[in-house]
């Protein structure tokens, strides 16, 4: 069985990772941290998930040798996010970050760990996503410029960051697909007067109820529309995903993976 460590394990998506390696008999899981301070540490991570009890407590502390961990998870905030990075990289174990709401370090620090390492960065750990994106890349490259590119991202009332890292990561599949700079040539939260740029990709994020994950690429053209989208209607999706990536990456030399190298679209790190 493949040893995880999970960081990240007293929110949403860690419980549903928790009870995902439960019912899984190729994982054990080996740790459960959360952010220091949690009100879940030194309970059991299967309590914590509503299941029975698996023998590992919730910590609030990332232990240097990650508990014996053959790949880590994580599922937190960007500075926790951040700190599993650097120990990972000490101990020489893969890692799976899921963490979204990141700024412009992550990547610098990621290509430093990943000479060592290997990493998986996933915004979106669900399948279904990770062929979206493909089918974004393939629309965009082959679609004429006249065919503006917008995004809509809909997510519960609960969720921080916005856009989604789903939706930043869809528009820079399309963005670098058209020759674009997915930085200067994506608009999120367009409001007040003025005209469409020239060749830009507009990001709208919607926050309400509990909707799980919506996503929706919309091509527009004059006298006609493609789209490409993706619903999530159950979070364990993400967890199954993550699960999957880590079983897949716990094998694989040091380099920078993604949801499309687990699949077999992309064959290089």
């Amino acid at each position: 069985m493949t040893r995880i460590a999970l960081i990240g394990a007293t929110g949403r998506m860690g419980a549903a990772i928790v009870r995902v390696c439960a019912a899984n008999a190729n994982t054990t899981l080996v740790a459960g941290v959360a952010s220091p301070g949690s009100k879940s540490a030194g309970v059991d991570v299967g309590e914590v998930a509503g299941i029975k009890p698996l023998g590992v407590r919730v910590t609030g502390e990332i232990p240097a040798d990650l508990a014996k961990a053959e790949v880590v998870v994580d599922f937190s905030r960007p500075e926790l996010s951040l700190r599993a990075l650097d120990v990972c990289h000490a101990a020489r174990v893969p890692l799976v970050i899921g963490t979204t709401g990141h700024d412009g370090a992550l990547d610098a620090r990621v290509a430093a760990a990943a000479r060592d390492i290997a990493v998986l960065v996933a915004p979106n750990t669900s399948i279904g996503v990770a062929i979206a994106q493909e089918l974004v890349r393939i629309a965009a490259a082959a679609l004429p410029e006249e065919f503006e590119i917008e995004i809509t991202e809909q997510h519960h009332r609960h969720k921080i960051d916005a856009p989604s890292g789903t939706a930043l990561a869809l528009a820079e599949s399309a963005a670098l697909a058209r020759g674009l700079d997915p930085r200067k040539d994506v608009r999120p939260g367009r409001a007040g007067q003025g005209a469409r740029r020239p060749r830009e990709i507009g990001i709208a994020s919607v926050r309400a109820g509990d909707i799980v994950g919506t996503h929706s690429v919309l091509f527009a053209a004059s006298g006609e529309r493609v789209s490409i989208g993706h619903e999530a209607t159950d979070r364990s999706i993400f967890a199954s995903g993550a699960v999957r990536a880590a079983l897949w990456l716990a094998a694989q030399k040091p380099g920078r993976y993604s949801m499309a190298n687990v699949l077999g679209l992309k064959t290089s790190a």
